[in-house]
């Protein structure tokens, strides 16, 4: 089949899971996932996906996390990050635990439990975000908090995907340059967003290098967005966000948390682009990159997820007891220990820190890029395991919105919960 037959196959997907999530008040991710994964077991769609889906895939998440990116203040992300260490650390050490017991425990094998625990460790930000948007939770706290701590545990589940890898194929030893190798690369990364974000990106400054240099002043995005009378403003800032992306890739992460980044930096300032213009160019291209990232591009990306999951039947009733006891643990490793750590290191209100327990189950990217290392490249990684870790993953991707869903009126107020005398969910102004 050709690939546009399959991308108009997806979208009618996507347009159908619009429909039933306004029919039934859920968010879509959750029957984007779901027709794809349907799809692929009916085989309607490829097991494979073609370059040119796995391509338009691939731009649909960087610009959902673009589009995230815009819309957060960058003062708040990181003041997110001084305090969602804690929520990084242990949101990430419970469930590589869990995975890694709890399949020593069926299969015992070491080299199998190390990619197991790998493959449950990062969460799937991306999923959550959009879910928290599609239940306008996209800025509170909690959301800042998720966002921050998955981007912190993406780059310790990277670091550890780099170290842990080899030594589970056998490929190679864990020596000391490897792994400073691997932190200076991350510092490396930030520190140059860190200086995009301090001298090169801004037109006007109250450092005294641009008093110093009056220069400076001439230069910055804002003048970059004003080309053509800020009719390219979508253009130019689409550009930034690929190309930072690109940059990402190549110290190791994902394209998505580049693409985050980049909207994370561009400030609404910039837009102000004309003292005479009556347009408000910022509200305009957050427009179209919004509908661009939620409606027809970033939607495939989550259809194409779904495709992951293509189940056996005999196999899948054969792990029923491995998928149930994994997807438990899990799910109860993740989220006391994510919502602990919130609570108490990252101080923030029992609601909030619930939710962001709750944010942090999904499974994603990096856990379908270690499967396929220890599946298909090296074997180590059974079919039975494989079955296990995406029925989990699936699970786990499926509870994010629904868990959200069912949580925001505990955020929002209109309900009340206490357990053990402790009231979790916020109280009414």
């Amino acid at each position: 089949m050709h690939d546009m037959a399959f991308l108009a196959i997806i979208w009618s997907g996507v347009f159908l899971s619009y429909f039933l999530a306004h029919k039934t008040k859920l968010t879509p991710v959750l029957y984007f996932l779901a027709f794809g994964s349907t799809m692929v077991n009916l085989g309607v769609l490829p097991a494979e996906s073609t370059e040119f889906i796995r391509g338009f895939s691939e731009m649909g998440i960087i610009l959902i996390m673009f589009a995230l990116g815009f819309e957060e203040d960058t003062s708040n992300f990181i003041q997110g990050v001084k305090r969602s260490w804690g929520i990084a650390l242990f949101g990430a050490l419970a469930p590589f635990s869990v995975a890694y017991f709890s399949t020593y425990y069926f299969w015992s094998d070491p080299r199998l439990s190390i990619m197991c625990g790998l493959a449950m460790t990062a969460t799937a930000v991306s999923l959550t975000m959009v879910s928290l948007k599609s239940e306008g939770l996209q800025n509170t706290p909690a959301a800042t908090g998720i966002m921050t701590s998955a981007i912190l545990d993406d780059i310790a589940s990277l670091a550890a995907v780099a170290i842990l890898v080899p030594l589970a194929t056998g490929d190679a030893d864990i020596t000391a340059l490897g792994i400073m190798w691997i932190a200076a690369k991350a510092v490396l990364f930030f520190l140059v967003i860190t200086l995009l974000e301090i001298f090169v990106f801004p037109h006007s400054s109250p450092l005294n290098i641009y008093h110093k240099i009056p220069i400076l002043n001439r230069f910055g995005i804002k003048h970059f967005l004003a080309f053509s009378k800020g009719e390219q403003a979508t253009l130019a800032v689409l550009l930034i966000a690929l190309v930072i992306s690109l940059l990402s890739y190549q110290f190791g992460f994902h394209p998505a948390v580049g693409a985050y980044m980049a909207g994370l930096i561009i400030k609404q300032e910039y837009f102000h682009l004309f003292e005479e213009s009556q347009s408000d160019h910022y509200l305009q291209t957050k427009k179209i990159v919004d509908n661009v990232a939620f409606s027809w591009i970033g939607p495939v990306f989550f259809v194409e997820l779904g495709t992951k999951i293509v189940f056996d039947q005999s196999i899948l009733v054969a792990v029923l007891p491995q998928i149930m006891i994994l997807t438990a643990g899990i799910l109860v490793g993740q989220i006391i220990s994510a919502a602990l750590a919130a609570r108490f290191i990252g101080i923030y209100h029992w609601h909030e820190s619930v939710l962001i327990g709750l944010g942090m189950l999904g499974r994603a990217e990096l856990a379908f890029v270690v499967m396929d290392i220890g599946y298909v490249q090296n074997s180590i990684i059974t079919a039975e395991a494989f079955y296990t870790l995406m029925a989990t993953c699936f699970v786990l991707n499926v509870c994010v919105p629904v868990s959200i869903k069912l949580w925001k009126p505990y955020c929002d107020g209109s309900k009340h919960l206490k357990v053990a005398g402790v009231e979790l969910s916020k109280r009414s102004m």
